[in-house]
């Protein structure tokens, strides 16, 4: 069989996608968008969205330049294929683009998932999940797209080229799309960093002036940080988001089709992953239609059903892929299917782990309810101790997926098909994306939601049934970082071997023995490295926060009549506070996931590049996911006791909840999903830098 119709099979499914995500679109465009306050306030939140991205694009629209004439510059001096400048710039626009629609859609779905919740709970889940299905499918359509497109224009060049057209193609086009994700990476970065720091800023100065000084409820639309709040919503959980899982995508497929030259599997191996990413596709969209609940469901029902959109799509993918794999290679290599197998399995298994650790229908986070009855430190150690102890379970799960992978792809016998096995396992981990992302999309709509059903004076019933949505979000929030974090783990290991190949390619050499002292000296760097980052983020999250703190408290002081509801609040200042810090911020963290591979390699040679790169992956996977499960728990455990528990709303409990929510957030929102995107794109660059490393070490 040729494998042009897997290929094929790449663009039809994207397509695919982008069709269905623009059906949703429409259709959620469509359901009523509330009375007129309800959309003034929509309007507000999309305005100031998209003034912060504007802002945003504008200044990494700089640094992509930059890098762009850098990358110009090795690539004449022959370090590089000039591909690799222009697929920075392409990558970065998709992901860019990912991003900017996902929020789009999100801004307009809030109010319209309000006026929904008015009627039923069940048609505020379908307008809130289909608003974040629209981003689901235009990150897998987009990368597909991306992936698939510049496949065919490497096999043009070099099969028309002079110079390559007598050499090996397939091994050609494995080593010149290694690097292709890291325009889509870098953008992910400053998208993720810069909105988790905006929305959680926004956030937390919010919650401590708003709720524990002054006493007024959540989303009431007397604080003037609000509008900021509902604003980083979906700068920081929409576009952020999409902008970090189209990376995550992209880089999946990417690195399992770089590892197939050498697997020996030949162009079918290489296109088999884009084969898995289109019957993905179909399966998510099956699988969205099983997503619905009755009125008053429970919190366990809300849950079940979005698990049942999963499940179905998951069991979907092992049927497409179980004919897929025997279509492309016969009766041959039914280890492969096993592998991908593998992937989905560890990701639903990841899913359900982080779900114990942070839902409000399990033991832990009922006991850091329960800790916030003797006050905020009580509910901050005991949410620390959740966090570390979520890490044990996504852990195993992952390295149960990396050995099961390795080995049906017969790595005990072959080490390359082993590492393909492990590369294909993290594309079948993410080939339900599209209804992955959407479980976690529809939450920050949900909140928000909330808050336009609060400041537009709804009735309480209503802000009941966004507050079953919004908890629900929390969940499924922490399961789809989880899920990111897991393949972000697999992906990362695979681009590493990938660059030990590509190294020994070039013709260098690497020693990994402990007795080197470059390799032992890299290990310890990577492993500071992810703390380093966190701290950089946690930080700016906290200077940032504090503007806003005293920004609403001198409108609380100044503005007469605030309080009592007869003035209007500022809401401008603050966002426009949060948007120039947050531009100002993330540039030390976005700078050092990218200079530090460069310069330890440059300085030390290849040997400390893969210490570093080693070192960061293994303490990077388990701090993400101990920060994610942290924040998601601690979160739940304010909204379990706003349900009624331990006194309620207003009581100390509630106020020493609050307290642990508001160090939750950056946790969960700002630095835990950052490092996933830390931990690709310093491979990434890596691989980039290469050739340039290894002939300009110092040592």
């Amino acid at each position: 069989m040729s494998s042009d119709y897997l290929a094929w099979m790449g663009i039809l499914g994207s397509f695919l996608a982008l069709a269905f995500s623009a059906y949703l679109a429409v259709l959620v465009l469509k359901q009523p968008d509330g009375n007129s306050r309800m959309v003034e306030i929509a309007e507000a939140v999309r305005e100031g969205a998209a003034a912060y991205l504007r802002q945003q694009y504008l200044g990494v629209s700089i640094f992509f330049l930059v890098i762009f004439i850098f990358l110009i510059v090795l690539s004449i001096q022959g370090y590089f294929l000039i591909f690799i400048p222009f697929a920075f710039l392409i990558g970065g626009l998709f992901s860019a683009v990912a991003g900017y629609i996902g929020m789009t859609i999100a801004t307009h779905a809030s109010s319209r998932t309000s006026q929904a919740a008015i009627s039923s709970l069940n048609k505020a889940l379908r307008v809130a999940f289909s608003g974040g299905a629209v981003m689901g499918f235009v990150v897998v359509g987009l990368g597909i797209l991306y992936v698939t497109a510049w496949f065919f224009a490497l096999r043009y060049f070099f099969a028309h080229s002079a110079e390559y057209q007598n050499q090996d193609q397939l091994a050609l086009i494995s080593q010149t799309i290694l690097p292709f994700g890291v325009g889509a990476s870098a953008q992910a970065l400053f998208a993720r960093v810069g909105g988790g720091i905006f929305t959680k800023a926004a956030d937390v100065g919010a919650d401590l002036v708003g709720k524990i000084e002054a006493g007024i409820p959540e989303d009431d639309p007397r604080n003037p940080a609000v509008i900021a709040d509902n604003v980083g919503d979906c700068v920081g959980d929409c576009a952020g988001m999409g902008a970090d899982l189209f990376e995550s995508y992209v880089g999946s497929l990417i690195a399992a089709m770089a590892l197939a030259a050498s697997a020996g599997f030949g162009f079918h191996g290489m296109l088999l992953p884009l084969g898995i990413a289109a019957s993905g596709v179909l399966a998510s969209m099956v699988g969205f239609f099983f997503v619905r609940c009755g009125e008053n469901a429970s919190q366990e029902t809300l849950l079940s059903a979005l698990r049942k959109g999963v499940i179905v799509s998951s069991i979907l993918v092992v049927v497409f892929s179980y004919f897929l794999v025997r279509w492309v290679f016969g009766g041959d290599h039914s280890g492969i299917f096993l592998s991908i197998v593998s992937g989905l399995v560890a990701g639903v298994l990841i899913s359900f782990a982080t779900e114990y650790y942070t839902s409000t229908s399990y033991k832990p986070t009922r006991a850091i309810a329960e800790s916030a009855l003797t006050g905020p430190a009580t509910v901050i150690i005991s949410g620390i101790g959740v966090g570390m102890m979520a890490t044990a379970l996504p852990v195993i799960f992952v390295s149960g997926a990396v050995l099961a992978s390795y080995y049906f792809a017969g790595g005990f016998q072959q080490f390359e098909q082993g590492i393909y096995g492990v590369a294909i396992a993290s594309v079948g981990l993410l080939s339900t994306l599209s209804i992955t992302l959407a479980s976690d999309a529809y939450g920050p709509i949900a909140d928000n939601a909330g808050g336009n059903a609060q400041m537009a004076g709804l009735a309480p019933e209503v802000r009941q049934r966004t507050d079953a949505l919004d908890s629900l979000g929390n969940t499924t929030a922490a399961t789809g970082k989880g899920f990111a974090i897991g393949s972000a783990a697999l992906t990362a290991l695979v681009l590493i071997v990938a660059y030990k190949d590509l190294i020994i390619k070039l013709g260098g050499s690497i020693n990994l023995s402990v007795t080197s002292p470059q390799f032992i000296i890299g290990l310890f760097i990577g492993a500071m490295l992810p703390f380093v980052f966190c701290a950089l983020t946690m930080n700016a999250v906290g200077r940032s926060a504090a503007k806003v703190v005293h920004e609403v408290r001198r409108q609380f002081r100044e503005i007469k009549g605030l309080l009592e509801g007869t003035a209007k609040p500022e809401y401008a200042q603050c966002v426009q506070i949060v948007t120039q810090a947050a531009q100002k911020e993330m540039i030390s963290a976005a700078v050092l996931a990218l200079v530090a591979p460069g310069i330890i390699g440059w300085l030390m040679g290849v040997e400390a590049e893969m210490g570093l790169l080693l070192g960061a992956l293994v303490t990077g996977f388990v701090l993400a996911i101990m920060m994610a499960a942290s924040g998601g728990a601690w979160d739940n455990a304010k909204k379990y006791i706003e349900e009624g528990h331990h006194g309620g709303k207003g009581s100390d409990a509630h106020k020493a909840a609050i307290v642990g929510d508001t160090v939750g957030d950056p946790f969960k929102d700002t630095s835990g999903p950052s490092i996933n995107i830390l931990l690709k794109l310093m491979s990434m660059v890596a691989i980039v830098l290469a050739s340039f490393v290894l002939n300009n070490s110092l040592f």
